[in-house]
Order: structure tokens, then sequence, then C-alpha cells
């Protein structure tokens, strides 16, 4: 549903974790770097790091510091295996977690993957007035993330309220 608004772009980074990926061979961070543009929104910035606790969040981190962008979106390290570290890397950076997008990724991923959907760690919070998700790095589940969830809570036209619409109040605490 659309609340008649106009569409704001947002800025949105792209970081893929991955020891076995080049930007070449990254098929999830392309998808959603042509789902981000075919939206409307901009790409602010693309990169790949290993999986390195440090490496990931030096990223992220720089990220956060630049008023340049919105929304960080990571792919990788989200799975069980000892490499796969993108959310024990970031939950330290987080302020808050948005439990709730962990919750909907995992109804949606169950309808197209079954039970396999308990071996994702995908989650979300938010950093510096920054929106972070954290999704998987198989294509299929960044194609779900993006077309079921983050599409329309990034648009600020969606109703009845939306992830774009609170951005600016995202550090509100920090004014106080």
């Amino acid at each position: 549903m659309s609340l008649g608004r106009d569409f704001h772009p947002l800025r949105i980074a792209v970081l893929t974790v991955s020891d076995s990926r080049s930007m070449l061979t990254d098929k999830s961070g392309s998808l959603l770097v042509e789902r981000i543009q075919s939206s409307g929104h901009i790409l602010a910035d693309r990169a790949l790091v290993l999986d390195e606790v440090e490496d990931i969040q030096k990223q992220v981190k720089n990220w956060i510091s630049t008023s340049a962008l919105d929304v960080i979106i990571t792919t990788g390290g989200t799975g069980l295996t000892g490499r796969d570290i993108t959310p024990d890397a970031l939950k330290p950076i987080f302020e808050k977690i948005i439990e709730g997008f962990s919750i909907v990724f995992h109804m949606i991923s169950y309808r197209n993957i079954g039970t396999s959907t308990i071996q994702s760690r995908a989650m979300a919070g938010t950093a510096g007035g920054k929106l972070i998700f954290c999704l998987p790095g198989s294509p299929g589940a960044c194609k779900d993330a993006w077309d079921e969830i983050l599409a329309a809570q990034l648009d600020y036209r969606h109703a009845p309220c939306n992830f774009a619409e609170i951005l600016p109040r995202l550090s509100e605490h920090k004014r106080q």
C-alpha cells in the first residue's frame, strides 16, 4: 500500500563478506546492486572483505561514520561454519537489533527452502543513524530479502510504515 508520497531515494552501500568470491564472481552483491538501482535508490559504495572480524568491522564503521549513506547491506558470512562471522562482527556495533527482520526473513525463506532456513543467522540493526542488514551469501536469499522485505521497507511511500520514514530519527537519543 502506498501513502501517496513522493519517492525518496536512499544511499545504500553493499558489502560482500567472502573468502572465495571476487567482485567478478559475486552474484549476490551484483543482484543487490541491480535491485537497489532499479528501485531508484543510489548505490553509495560497494566493497568486498574477507571473513575476518576486523575487516568487516573496519568497513562497516567507516560507512557508519560518513553522512554519504543511509543503509548498509552485507551479504555472506551468516551461516554456521567456522568462517561465518558477519553477525558476530556486527552485533557489538549495533545500537539496536531489529528482531523482526530475522523473523520475517525466516518466514519468507521457509516458503522457499523449508527447514534449511534455520542455518541462517540473517539479522538487522541500527548504528550511527544507519540501517544495517546482514543477509546470507546466496543470491536466492538476497533476492527474497530485497523483494519481500527491503524493497517496501526502504520505500518512503510504503504504508502503514517503513524504515525510510524513521531513518532521520534513528540517532535522536544522541541529540538529547
